[in-house]
């Protein structure tokens, strides 16, 4: 598979969850009705991949006072066409999630997102590709990302969490957001972190990825700060981002995981100010929990494709044959 994409064989592929953030916010159920409404950007990563981020942030948006909204249509901001400059294909994408959200967007509703690449597309990229749009030009002033929303506009009081932490800045939010807001937050929280001046951390969504030249730059940058500095860190401590390529880097080049600033308040709120006991905190706020009724599934589902795929090459493998029997001087 990983020839087959261009992966680099040393990188890990990034497993699905076994659930949704959506499906489960659905199975939950509506929870403080009637209080202000504000709606969660379900993205790509956080949705599929990482739902325990998405968890957190809601668990953390309602403590806040909120009732979390969150659209159930299946919608992508577009960032990986837009980067590889399919822009057209990236347009219809924007221009469906405008009008499916519009009610919401006319409404004056703030949408919160959790990755910082999904934020900038909404904050500069919609307006820079629609600048006549009315319902784009608000979607891309509505947008803010969690630090953002939880102390301009809500105006939360975090719960304490005296711990010591590394905080790095994914490029899209020290760029386009800047890191202000989450800072501030950290320090009402009364967190002890370093800002780390770790500039990218060199995975840069697919790029890091890709097999070559492209990994090699990447486990370069990494390595400048941010994975030493990862792994200096005492088992205790927390590492902070939010960019899911960031805490992807962490992941594959070292013992420990990046947490999600929502899932640092989810931790006060759960443990006190005190957070998680004992080495490697983030543990039990990253992985999603997988049952053996999903291990079942999950091998069922690689059993599926295994055969699929044997059955393909056998069928190329006959057809090649039946080609070289009939020309049998080529």
């Amino acid at each position: 598979m990983k020839r087959l994409l261009g992966i680099e064989p040393e990188r890990d592929i990034p497993e699905f969850a076994p659930y949704t953030f959506k499906s489960w916010f659905q199975k939950r159920g509506p929870r403080n009705e009637g209080k202000p409404q504000v709606m969660l950007w379900p993205d790509t990563f956080n949705d599929h991949l990482h739902p325990t981020t998405a968890q957190a942030a809601v668990e953390v948006l309602e403590h806040a006072g909120f009732q979390v909204m969150v659209p159930m249509h299946d919608m992508c901001c577009g960032r990986p066409l837009y980067d590889y400059g399919f822009l057209d294909q990236a347009t219809v994408w924007l221009q469906d999630i405008v009008a499916k959200i519009r009610p919401q967007i006319r409404a004056g509703m703030s949408v919160v997102v959790l990755e910082p690449s999904c934020a900038s597309v909404f904050r500069e990229e919609l307006p820079n590709l629609f600048p006549e749009d009315e319902d784009a030009i608000r979607l891309s002033r509505q947008t803010l990302l969690l630090s953002e929303f939880l102390d301009k506009q809500a105006d939360y009081q975090p719960p304490k969490l005296k711990r010591k932490a590394l905080v790095h800045g994914h490029c899209h939010h020290k760029a386009v957001m800047h890191m202000t807001a989450e800072e501030s937050l950290l320090k009402k929280m009364e967190l002890e972190f370093e800002s780390l001046d770790s500039g990218c951390c060199g995975m840069a969504g697919g790029f890091g990825f890709e097999e070559g030249e492209h990994y090699e730059i990447a486990q370069k940058c990494g390595e400048r700060v941010l994975l030493p500095k990862a792994r200096e860190a005492q088992d205790d401590t927390l590492i902070i981002t939010d960019g899911f390529s960031c805490r992807e880097q962490i992941e594959q080049n070292t013992d420990r995981q990046g947490l999600h600033l929502a899932q640092v308040i989810q931790m006060a709120l759960k443990e006190g100010e005190q957070g998680a006991a004992g080495p490697f905190p983030e543990k039990e706020y990253v992985n999603a929990p997988v049952t053996a009724m999903d291990h079942v599934k999950t091998a069922a589902i690689l059993g599926l494709g295994a055969l699929a795929i044997a059955g393909s090459i056998y069928m190329a493998a006959a057809r090649i044959t039946s080609v070289s029997q009939k020309r049998p001087n080529e």
